[in-house]
């Protein structure tokens, strides 16, 4: 009997990994993917909410996917930056809107806040819906072997399978990242991050705040029904006793030292805590396999690149395998991968070293750094064209972004 070889395998189904598989399937591709969940097993609780960008909203739109997120989101209908340091002439600040897009259609916003735990079930529930892909699951990558058409994948329950190309969507501990010998560099900020939703006293109007503070920034990202995410830089240590304190005792700390800026803030869940780490993979393409997601690069959260880098890697191999089955060339091919790493080995590097700019520029109180902020948050500010070009970079709809994200 002739062993089934899937044309991708994908190892990892968090929201990445997941609409890459749908992406493909709708290409007509057979792709499996690896899952170390077990679907028997209700899910932990994820507590994280993504600012999904206009260009990712565009990518999951096209795969059928909003209609069903569009009720549980908050549009994010602006974005402003304030330097909290001290200066002799006010806080300078910054604010982008949806009309610095530049779109057509009137109702297109920034992007929209969703919470992690919806948009990994309708994901979720797509894939089920979708007859070319199947799941391992619960699975676990154990390992790979190259041959001359593809991939030889071991799992950690002794099962193996065939695939023309692999995909590692499984982290930044990416154990596939791992098995194609790809390095990583980086560093640690010895910051960590608190992180809670609360209830607010004022309506957020879908206005996205962050505050530049000497130790860090302090974010505020509206949910639905006036309540907001908190994302605090802190000092490593400082965050985890923060976010393990009482409901009542985090509430006084949150609006002792930020009521100023955000109004008053209630505690809505449990809080948390990560650490603050920059990693980015040193290749993000080896023999027959790509990285996509925090397996290619962990960045610093700020402006909430993450995710949204993620799915331009996504977008990016969705165009190259396009460009793969039109023009008849293998899709794992060591030509069609150099293709992929061309198109965002270099672009999220910059965006990532470029966040890292902007945290090390910010995250001080210096008497020489403090006016070269002013100056270009000024200008920002008072230019409309640098303000609608990083409007557009940051919401992923300049121009040159992958296919399935632009919807104009």
């Amino acid at each position: 009997m002739t062993e089934r070889v899937f044309d991708v395998a994908i190892v990892g189904s968090g929201p990445a990994g997941a609409s890459l598989a749908l992406g493909l399937a709708r290409k007509g591709l057979e792709t499996v993917i690896i899952d170390a969940r077990d679907p028997a097993v209700p899910s932990p609780h994820d507590g994280r909410n993504f600012a999904l960008v206009s260009g990712s909203w565009h990518l999951l739109r096209g795969l059928g996917l909003t209609d069903r997120l569009a009720p549980h989101a908050q549009p994010l209908h602006g974005l402003e930056a304030v330097d909290g340091g001290s200066h002799w002439f006010g806080q300078p600040r910054t604010l982008f809107e949806d009309e610095d897009l530049g779109s057509p259609d009137p109702d297109e916003t920034l992007g929209q806040m969703v919470a992690a735990d919806q948009l990994q079930v309708v994901l979720d529930a797509a894939i089920s819906e979708t007859t070319l892909i199947e799941s391992f699951a619960p699975a676990e990558f154990r390992g790979l072997e190259v041959n001359d058409g593809g991939v030889r994948i071991a799992l950690a329950d002794s099962r193996s399978l065939a695939a023309r190309l692999i995909v590692g969507a499984d982290g930044v501990k990416s154990r596939v990242r791992e098995a194609l010998a790809i390095d990583v560099v980086g560093r640690d900020y010895g910051k960590s991050v608190f992180t809670a939703n609360v209830k607010l006293d004022t309506p957020h109007q879908g206005i996205a705040r962050q505050l530049f503070l000497p130790e860090g920034p302090f974010a505020i990202l509206p949910l639905p029904g006036d309540r907001a995410n908190l994302a605090w830089y802190l000092k490593r240590g400082a965050a985890e006793a923060l976010a393990s304190l009482s409901p009542a005792e985090i509430n006084a700390e949150l609006n002792q030292r930020l009521s100023g800026f955000a109004g008053q803030m209630a505690l809505d869940g449990p809080a948390g805590s990560y650490p603050l780490i920059l990693q980015l993979a040193t290749e993000i393409a080896g023999a027959r396999g790509v990285l996509i997601g925090d397996a290619s690069r962990r960045i610093n959260p700020l402006a909430g690149q993450g995710l949204n880098q993620g799915f331009r890697d996504v977008g990016a191999l969705m165009d190259c395998l396009d460009q793969a089955l039109a023009t008849g060339q293998d899709i794992g091919s060591d030509i069609v991968l150099a293709q992929f790493s061309q198109a965002r080995r270099l672009d999220g590097n910059i965006t990532a070293l470029a966040l890292d700019g902007i945290d090390r520029l910010f995250s001080n109180d210096h008497m020489l750094t403090k006016p070269l902020r002013g100056i270009g948050m000024f200008a920002v500010q008072n230019i409309p064209s640098i303000r609608k070009f990083l409007a557009r970079k940051a919401s992923a709809t300049e121009d040159g972004v992958p296919e399935a994200m632009r919807g104009w």
